[in-house]
């Protein structure tokens, strides 16, 4: 059992350069992509990505907010999925927390591009897994 659930899932996160992340279709499959690792975390409960408000993952998160995001350390095998709700943010604040010299490459239109949005994830739940064990956590 972890002692600190918070300090070996944050620094297993902080080690990890992806992150994949999961929705759910209209048809309720679940899909699952790569993305670059968030740009802030509050614990192991608050995650924020960039995204394009034009991405058919947005738009799944609008209509079903249900997500879960997984980190995986490949090098000793643990990873840990979280479970949670992904909220799309489109205010000036968010995006600007977030926004980081150089993400013009992808948002030209700089931080007020309309097509950059800030992904909030809020995890409920989650589940750990290392030496060939897993273990259920609540956040």
């Amino acid at each position: 059992m972890m002692r600190d659930p918070v300090k070996t899932i944050g620094n297993l996160i902080d080690k990890q350069k992806t992150a994949y992340i999961s929705s759910i279709d209209k048809d309720g499959y679940p899909n699952t992509k790569a993305m670059l690792a968030p740009r802030k975390r509050e614990g192991i409960q608050v995650f924020y990505f960039t995204s394009n408000t034009s991405s058919m993952r947005a738009a799944q998160y609008r209509e079903n907010p249900k997500a879960c995001i997984y980190f995986c350390d490949r090098r000793f095998f643990r990873g840990v999925m979280l479970r949670g709700t992904m909220e799309v943010l489109e205010d000036a604040e968010s995006k600007e927390m977030i926004w980081q010299e150089g993400d013009t490459m992808y948002y030209p239109l700089g931080v007020t591009d309309p097509d950059y949005c800030v992904l909030k994830f809020t995890a409920e739940d989650g589940r750990y897994y290392s030496n060939f064990k897993s273990e259920d956590f609540t956040v």
